[in-house]
C-alpha cells in the first residue's frame, strides 16, 4: 500500500469570490450523484487555471467505508461577465495521507522462479526478444547446426539478446567470481575436472558442475567460479598452501592475553602478534584487490560479445576441408 501525496492549492491562480461562496451549489451537485450519508464537511476550495473566466474546486470529506483520507471534488466555473455557475465535474480523489493500492504490475512481470510449481505453466510472449525463430540464421554455429537439420530443429532458439541477458545474469549470480566461495577457492572451475563446459558461444565462459559434494553441483557456473571441492584440491595442495602461508589468519577465534600493569610481551608472543597483524593487513589488501576485479553487468556483456566475435573468426570444421 502507498499513501497519496499532500494536496496543495495553486498559489498563482486567484480565488473567485462568487465561486468560493457557492458551497451549497457544489454540495447539491454532489448529493445528486452520491448518497448524502457519504458526504462530510466542507474542506475548502482550490483555484484552477483557466484560459478565460474563473474556475475552482470545492472539496468535501468522503465518508465512504475504506476510503480514509479521500475527498469529493466538485469543479465549478463561470465567465468573466456572468455570475451564473457551471458544474463541470464531480469526482472522488485521494487526499493527504490517503491509502491507495500500489501500481498494478502485469502477472508476467511479477512471476519469479520459485513461484513455479509442478503442473504450472508460464506462457512465453510470442514477441520475446530473447527468442528467435529456429529457421533464422544465428551467430552461434551450434544453434545453426541444429536448426538446419530437417525435422530436428527447434521452433524457437535463443537470440543474441537472450544469450547476453543470460550471461549477464549468470556472470553476477551466486556461482560467479563475485561469490565469497570463489574468492576463497584454491582454483577456478575452468581448471576443474568436474567442470562440463557449455556448448556454442557460451563454451569459454560457463559450464555445469558435476561434483556431487560441491554446493554448485548440477548448476551452471562461471569458468572463474570456484569452491573447495576442486578436483586438484588434494592433500598435497593443502600442504603446499600451508607452506606458502606459514601463518593463517583465523577470523573465528580470538586469543585474549592479559598483561600486568607495565608488563610487556615476551619475544615469542610479540613475534606472533606482529605476524598476525601482517596477516590481517594482507587479508584486507586481498579483499580490496578482489573487489576491484569484480565484473559489472556491462563488463560481462562485453566479454560475451568478444567471445562471440572470436568464435566467428575461428574457421569451422567444414571450411578446413
Amino acid at each position: 500500500m502507498q499513501t497519496a501525496p499532500e494536496q496543495h492549492p495553486a498559489a498563482d491562480n486567484p480565488v473567485d469570490e462568487v465561486l468560493a461562496a457557492a458551497i451549497d451549489v457544489a454540495r447539491q451537485a454532489l448529493i445528486e450523484d452520491v448518497p448524502v450519508a457519504m458526504v462530510g464537511a466542507h474542506l475548502g476550495v482550490n483555484p484552477e487555471s483557466t484560459s478565460s473566466g474563473h474556475a475552482l474546486t470545492h472539496r468535501f470529506v468522503a465518508t465512504l467505508p475504506g476510503y480514509v483520507g479521500w475527498y469529493w471534488a466538485i469543479s465549478l466555473s463561470r465567465t468573466l461577465d456572468d455570475e451564473r455557475i457551471t458544474i463541470n465535474e464531480v469526482v472522488l480523489l485521494p487526499g493527504d495521507g490517503s491509502i491507495r493500492l500500489e501500481p498494478w504490475v502485469p502477472w508476467a512481470q511479477r512471476i519469479r522462479p520459485d513461484d513455479l510449481h509442478p503442473g504450472d505453466l508460464v506462457p512465453t510472449d510470442p514477441a520475446d526478444d530473447r527468442l528467435v525463430p529456429g529457421y533464422t540464421l544465428s551467430d552461434d554455429p551450434q544453434v545453426e547446426a541444429v536448426a538446419t537439420e530437417l525435422g530436428l530443429g527447434r521452433e524457437r532458439v535463443l537470440s543474441r539478446d537472450g544469450r547476453l541477458d543470460a550471461a549477464a545474469r549468470w556472470g553476477n549470480g551466486p556461482h560467479s567470481s563475485t561469490a565469497a566461495m570463489a574468492r576463497h577457492a584454491p582454483a577456478h572451475c575452468g581448471t576443474c575436472g568436474f567442470y562440463l563446459p557449455l556448448g556454442g558461444s557460451m563454451q569459454g565462459l560457463f559450464g555445469a558442475c558435476a561434483n556431487e559434494v560441491s554446493p554448485a553441483d548440477a548448476h551452471v557456473v562461471a569458468a572463474d567460479f570456484g569452491c573447495g571441492a576442486h578436483s586438484d584440491a588434494t592433500r598435497d595442495l593443502e600442504l603446499q598452501l600451508a607452506k606458502r602461508r606459514p601463518l593463517i589468519y583465523n577470523t573465528r577465534a580470538v586469543d585474549v592475553t592479559t598483561l600486568p600493569r607495565g608488563g610487556t610481551l615476551s619475544a615469542e608472543r610479540r613475534a606472533i602478534a606482529v605476524a598476525t597483524l601482517a596477516a590481517v593487513r594482507l587479508d584486507a589488501e586481498q579483499r580490496r584487490s578482489r573487489a576491484k576485479r569484480m565484473m559489472s553487468a556491462a563488463q560481462v556483456i562485453s566479454a560475451v560479445r568478444l567471445a562471440f566475435a572470436e568464435r566467428q573468426k575461428a574457421p569451422t570444421a567444414s571450411s578446413t576441408h
